[in-house]
């Protein structure tokens, strides 16, 4: 009797203690570590070991088995933490509903790399798997978007999204929340797209592309109008020198994001300088090639679309910092040399 006692006593104990390691959370760095989860369960839980995710690889390896009828984990590649609740893994290894959520915010004018950058922050997906995704022609092509990356349908809002989710998953989100904001411009503004339409030939990539550009260079949102119709006289005045010249900084920053191995990019750290301005290797650089740049450059709001397709009506073709984020425009080169004196 005392002898099945001990044992019952056991048993509770090792089911109590089993529970309690189960739901507590390990003492981690809260490292965000990509892990590749195989076919085989045994591989894949020693990776967890050796990740520093797991620590009791009998006992987790019990739990798989014991849940596997209901649930299994997804192949393929997972963004976990060291500092998670084997509950906690085994949720989002399964991708289960119940496993954490987090917001992520998208400013306007932010490119896909710092997106990417957020998104593995946060524990959603890696940025690498981010940046494969938003590239990925079998992703993109279903969705609408026409150009060889995601850039400029990463649409500027809060979104909801699943810890360790699926990259493909979580560009089509973003690319879904773009394309029904798009569709709303569109209706505001239909006499906008036709008259770039008939002006230039552009379509919604290129209306996105200068939107993109114009969100880059306004800090203030009043003066996206402003800034639209400098870019847009540039391009339409034909005593502008040289022709169809943006003259955009940021546009040969972005190159130097796609193309850092050009020479004038190495050792790029986010400060635009001249060489960056005179490499003609540079397909982005608008001090270099005319018109508009292969794509968008970051991630546009609604506000510098509809810029795009309403500008102001002036004939500015030149504007410098004024400083609190302000700029003076001007009408000339002159004028323009004498604010860049001030």
């Amino acid at each position: 009797m005392l002898v099945a006692a001990a044992v019952a006593a056991s048993v509770a104990y090792a089911v109590v203690s089993g529970v309690a390691w189960f739901g507590a959370s390990r003492t981690g760095a809260g490292r965000r570590i990509p892990v590749e989860w195989p076919s085989e369960t045994k591989l894949g839980v020693e990776r967890l070991v050796s990740a520093g995710i797991v620590d009791r690889p009998l006992l987790f390896r019990l739990v798989l088995a014991v849940t596997s009828p209901l649930v299994s984990p997804a192949e393929g590649e997972h963004l976990l933490a060291d500092d998670l609740s084997p509950a906690e893994v085994l949720r989002r290894l399964a991708r289960l509903s119940s496993r954490a959520r987090v917001k992520l915010l998208v400013p306007e004018g932010v490119h896909r790399f710092q997106i990417g950058e957020r998104l593995e922050e946060l524990g959603v997906c890696s940025a690498e798997a981010f940046a494969r995704a938003a590239t990925d022609r079998a992703v993109l092509e279903p969705l609408g978007v026409p150009g060889a990356s995601a850039e400029g349908y990463l649409f500027p809002a809060t979104y909801e999204l699943f810890a360790d989710a699926e990259a493909r998953a979580v560009v089509k989100t973003l690319v879904s929340e773009a394309k029904q904001r798009l569709l709303a411009v569109r209706e505001r503004h239909a006499a906008g797209f036709a008259r770039l339409a008939e002006r230039h030939g552009w379509g919604e990539p290129q209306v996105l592309t200068l939107a993109s550009v114009v969100e880059k260079e306004a800090a203030r949102g009043e003066e996206r109008p402003l800034i639209a119709s400098v870019f847009m006289n540039r391009l339409e005045n034909a005593t502008f020198k040289p022709a169809q010249v943006l003259q955009s900084d940021p546009t040969a920053a972005y190159g130097c994001l796609v193309m850092p191995e050009l020479a004038s990019c190495q050792g790029y750290s986010g400060r635009v300088l001249p060489a960056m301005l005179r490499d003609a290797q540079n397909p982005y650089n608008t001090y270099r090639h005319p018109g508009l740049p292969p794509g968008p450059i970051g991630n546009p709001g609604a506000a510098a679309i509809e810029a795009v397709l309403a500008p102001a009506q002036t004939d500015y073709l030149f504007f410098v910092a004024a400083g609190d984020g302000r700029h003076t425009f001007s009408r000339t080169l002159e004028e323009h040399e004498k604010a860049i004196r001030r």
